[in-house]
């Protein structure tokens, strides 16, 4: 039973019986991830650095020339961490742990390459917008075909604060689970301008919805909840406990001052991954709370660029996306990253309030 890696360990012996449960399989898998992090992490500064594969800095907007040269691509590191944990903790016949795995997987490929193009040329530009939407759209709506066709789930939304609201989209679903997935990669690659700051509230947003699919796939506790039931969304608390160990040991690498930045590999699919878990725990709607942080990020980009436009060059903003504004307004680096953590914090408590506020 190699399929199934470390869980088929359970049919061997008894000892090994606690391999069965997710809630152990899960701690494992953050365990492992934030292990290979760890060990593999110094050696790929060390290579990047030797090899001068730098971040690449805008002249425009605020100093952060000092930051030039700092290692970037960190998220191959982050990706092979969870592939490796997932894989190794997971119960491998799970339609949704694969699919999603793949979009994590290729969400990070479309990243390399952007990446890639950036440090090779030693220039901000690597894909050009158009070709990053198409390839994400595609990946995302293979994703969302392959579990609506594989799946258990249907195509109506779970609404936060009520119990029983759940308008079906039909058809309409596709577009807006392509919204979903894009929007929250690229709100994530947004927010990933300061050290650290994008990593604090993933490392919440994730934390909500290990505890929604953990929920999502039991279910007398989403019948007692009342929230929809989606048989085999649990085990993608496996992925979860992964992308939480690894996104934590990566944080240790990345807080401030940086060390080594995500880079677009790192940032597209951490983003497209929270999109994914949304999507199977149904809990769709709940990203623009658990998420908020990144929601206000990219919304300050469409306000400014929109009012920039029918205004004839007037902004709302110092600068966009949001966090530039903070610095604009001359608070330091750290203070707003502290401080965008502590309201992602709050908005992860909202949206974990969710389940009895209805």
């Amino acid at each position: 039973m190699l399929y199934h890696l470390l869980y088929s360990l359970h049919e061997w012996h008894v000892f090994f019986n606690v391999f069965r449960y997710i809630t152990f399989r899960t701690f494992c898998a953050a365990f492992t991830a934030a292990l290979i992090v760890f060990v593999l992490m110094p050696r790929f500064i060390t290579y990047m650095q030797a090899r001068q594969f730098g971040q690449v800095i805008r002249e425009i907007g605020p100093d952060h020339q000092h930051k030039a040269g700092t290692p970037t691509m960190g998220g191959v590191i982050i990706i092979l961490a969870v592939l490796v944990a997932t894989l190794l903790w997971g119960k491998l016949t799970n339609i949704y742990l694969w699919i999603t795995l793949g979009l994590f997987l290729i969400f990070g490929l479309i990243g390399f390459f952007d990446d890639w193009r950036k440090v090779s040329r030693q220039k901000s530009l690597g894909l050009t917008g158009k070709e990053k939407l198409f390839l994400q759209s595609l990946t995302a709506g293979i994703f969302l075909f392959l579990a609506l066709k594989y799946g258990s789930f249907d195509t109506r939304l779970s609404v936060p604060f009520f119990k029983e609201f759940r308008p079906d989209l039909g058809f309409l679903y596709f577009p807006f689970v392509m919204i979903v997935v894009v929007g929250a990669s690229n709100a994530f690659n947004l927010t990933d301008g300061l050290d650290g700051l994008a990593t604090g509230p993933f490392i919440v947003t994730a934390g909500v919805y290990l505890l929604f699919v953990y929920l999502a796939g039991h279910a007398r506790l989403a019948s007692y909840l009342q929230i929809p039931y989606v048989a085999g969304a649990g085990e993608l608390c496996i992925f979860c406990g992964a992308l939480l160990g690894a996104a934590l040991a990566f944080l240790w690498y990345n807080a401030y001052p940086a060390e080594i930045f995500m880079g677009d590999v790192g940032s597209l699919s951490l983003g497209a991954s929270l999109g994914a878990l949304a999507v199977i725990s149904k809990q769709e709607l709940l990203l623009v709370i658990a998420g908020g942080v990144f929601v206000a990020e990219a919304l300050s980009v469409m306000l400014q660029v929109a009012y920039f436009r029918l205004t004839g060059g007037k902004r709302i903003f110092l600068m966009a996306p949001l966090h530039h504004h903070f610095e604009k307004l001359g608070w330091p680096e750290p203070k707003i990253i502290v401080r965008f953590w502590i309201i992602a914090i709050f908005l992860g408590i909202l949206a974990v309030s969710t389940l009895k506020l209805r």
